[in-house]
């Protein structure tokens, strides 16, 4: 299974970020999380604070690119094997960065792949 890395990770189980935690733990990935308030979904601890979390395969975002900017060096830093944006994500910047350091990029809605088993 991906440890995956959650960030903008909230507590309106209306929103994707919600949703994705709860869809990779049906799944069995290992999941920790970063949000703006320490929450609770599932059995994931959402942190406010950048962690150094280990082995992390993926990050996913669910930040508009503006709020993603705080998160660069932070991102790289965990070396993860791929970052996913899911819509609204995008972001060229990060993209690039992420590219140049050999880092799998992926511009995709992670519900979707992970209900069509492409995760």
């Amino acid at each position: 299974m991906k440890k995956t890395l959650v960030i903008g990770a909230g507590a309106n189980p209306n929103r994707y970020s919600y949703r994705a935690v709860h869809l990779l733990r049906q799944y069995g990935h290992e999941v920790v999380a970063i949000g703006l308030r320490k929450i609770q979904i599932a059995d994931v601890q959402v942190e406010t604070e950048p962690i150094p979390f280990d082995a992390i395969h993926t990050v996913t975002l669910y930040l508009n690119p503006q709020r993603q900017e705080q998160y660069y060096d932070y991102i790289l830093s965990l070396h993860p094997q791929r970052i996913i944006f899911n819509p609204g994500t995008e972001n060229p910047v990060l993209k690039q960065k992420a590219k140049a350091l050999g880092i799998e990029v992926v511009e995709y809605c992670l519900l979707v792949m992970l209900n069509n088993h492409l995760f």
